[in-house]
């Protein structure tokens, strides 16, 4: 994961520039980068961050628009990643070939729980997701490819947290990016850090309406060849058919498919 965002200075890149970059493209992909890092921020935030000027921010994001790499909000003038960046993402995980092979897993998981099953990966701060299977019961969770959820209030972002590098904990904890959005949210650090703790005894993480009152949601990660987290499948749905005596048997199913999907990428469980 990046590093987090520095208030001033252009966002730290993982290789130096080399002789014959593109000076005006190497711009473009420095704000590409602190958007995905930070979404939401106006054009005068965005050239503080960068140590960018304004104008010239303004130029570039203006570009980038017209591409549908970035998007600006109407209302409040904030700056958002754009679609285009999600089907080029698309590109990437159609090569690497985790949504292909997570296909009939997240169906088989959907078969089994009668709930919606998810496939998200780590994006900064947040979780994207990038493949569904979704129920076909009257009231259901719904996250469509390129939707994204914060780390801390989502069953696969903590379970991305859990099973993770220690930098990227860390890292969402300096970024004061732990925003409250029901009381149940663990939005306080110790807190955080304390069910991380529980997460790894049982092997699956539990978002119990941390971020929709309502909804419950059950995860596990999915691991690379070197151990690391790459990616996480979850059951999400309502409290009424999610309720707290299911918790323990579906956390085992998700497991499960979770471990089913490392094997199928050629994964290492740590």
């Amino acid at each position: 994961m990046a590093d987090p965002i520095r208030r001033r200075g252009r966002p730290r890149k993982s290789q130096p520039e080399a002789p014959g970059t593109v000076q005006a493209l190497d711009r473009a992909l420095d704000l590409l980068d602190l958007l995905a890092l930070r979404s939401g921020l106006t054009l005068s935030e965005i050239a503080e961050q960068a140590g960018q000027p304004p104008s010239t921010v303004h130029r570039v994001l203006h570009t980038l628009a017209q591409r549908g790499m970035v998007e600006s909000d109407p209302t409040t003038q904030a700056w958002n990643i754009g679609p285009a960046t999600f089907r080029l993402g698309s590109a990437f995980m159609r090569r690497s070939g985790i949504v292909e092979r997570a296909r009939p897993i997240l169906r088989g998981l959907m078969e089994h729980t009668g709930e919606t099953a998810n496939l998200g990966i780590l994006q900064g701060n947040h979780v994207l997701f990038v493949s569904q299977a979704e129920t076909q019961e009257t009231i259901r969770a719904f996250f469509p490819p390129g939707t994204r959820s914060p780390l801390h209030a989502s069953g696969i972002g903590k379970a991305l947290l859990a099973f993770g590098r220690d930098d990227i904990f860390n890292g969402l904890v300096q970024s004061g990016e732990l925003e409250r959005f029901t009381d149940k949210t663990l939005a306080d650090p110790d807190d955080l850090q304390a069910d991380m703790s529980r997460i790894r005894h049982r092997g699956f993480s539990f978002d119990d309406e941390e971020k929709t009152r309502g909804m419950r949601c059950i995860a596990a990660p999915v691991f690379d060849l070197s151990g690391e987290a790459i990616a996480g499948i979850s059951v999400s749905g309502p409290t009424h058919r999610i309720g707290s005596e299911h918790v323990k048997t579906l956390g085992a199913v998700v497991a499960a498919a979770a471990a089913s999907l490392t094997e199928a990428m050629g994964g290492a469980t740590q």
